[in-house]
């Protein structure tokens, strides 16, 4: 089986199915996260004014993040920091980029919207599209793969010798599986009097977890910037302490977001 083309050509233009794959994921994570803001009664206003800024962001710091990480091979090809197309962007560097953009343009429209609450509706939007973009990106670029493999479910990447570990499916299916999950707390927090931003924080501890394994079963890459094992040990504590909270009698008269009651009392700004 030949590798994924990585690039088409229109006459003199060269289209990297890298660039269109994430375009299209960014197109479904607006369409997505509108309508849930819709589906509160909340409106999406803000996000079509910032989306553009957003995804600019985004894109600026996974790819800062991503040469900080990969310093040394930068300094022999600086040129190489602009070459975005040939892969390369963190997904820890896209949070730091995006979403304080994404909460200032949410502060500055919706004021009296508590970033608990918006963090809460935004966070199965963010790991559907995560689980989404696996496919439409990494696994459409060059060298996307994982360690070599001569396992039956092994493919071959442009630019890598050999059979690989489709690492990017195999992220797409968790990062589906913690969506479907994060989606089935969020149902039921009503029920069991969750403090605002639970949902959040469990997508989060769930993501962590899966990128923490990831970076060592498939990888191999033992970077403090790839693996982030601190950032993942901190995200289990944020569970931890979810957990103790929503166990505790404290816990229980904690404010809690009521998603139907949002939905029954309209836009809060």
């Amino acid at each position: 089986m030949k590798p994924i083309p990585v690039e088409f050509h229109l006459g003199p233009l060269v289209l990297h199915t890298y660039g269109f794959g994430l375009g299209v994921t960014f197109w479904f994570a607006y369409w997505y996260l509108g309508k849930r803001f819709r589906r509160f009664g909340l409106s999406s206003t803000w996000l079509e004014r910032g989306f553009i800024p957003i995804i600019v962001m985004a894109i600026v710091g996974a790819r800062v993040v991503h040469v900080v990480a990969n310093i040394e091979a930068y300094l022999h090809n600086p040129i190489g920091v602009f070459e975005v197309w040939q892969g390369g962007l963190s997904s820890y560097g896209g949070l730091a980029g995006g979403i304080p953009t994404a909460l200032w343009y949410l502060h500055r429209d919706m004021p009296n919207l508590r970033f608990r609450r918006a963090f809460d509706i935004a966070a199965p939007v963010l790991l559907a599209s995560w689980s989404m973009g696996r496919l439409l990106g990494p696994q459409l670029m060059y060298a996307g793969g994982g360690l070599p493999t001569k396992a039956w479910y092994g493919m071959y990447y442009t630019g890598e010798i050999g059979k690989r570990i489709p690492v990017p499916i195999f992220q797409s299916i968790e990062d589906f599986t913690c969506f479907l999950l994060t989606l089935w707390i969020a149902r039921h927090f009503a029920r069991w009097r969750m403090p605002a931003g639970s949902v959040a924080v469990a997508a989060l501890g769930l993501w962590s977890i899966e990128r923490f394994f990831d970076e060592f079963l498939w990888l191999a890459r033992p970077r403090v910037w790839d693996a982030v094992e601190v950032f993942a040990l901190i995200c289990l504590a944020f569970c931890a302490a979810t957990l103790a909270v929503l166990t505790s009698r404290r816990g229980r008269t904690t404010e809690v977001v009521d998603l139907p009651k949002l939905v029954a009392t309209g836009p809060t700004a």
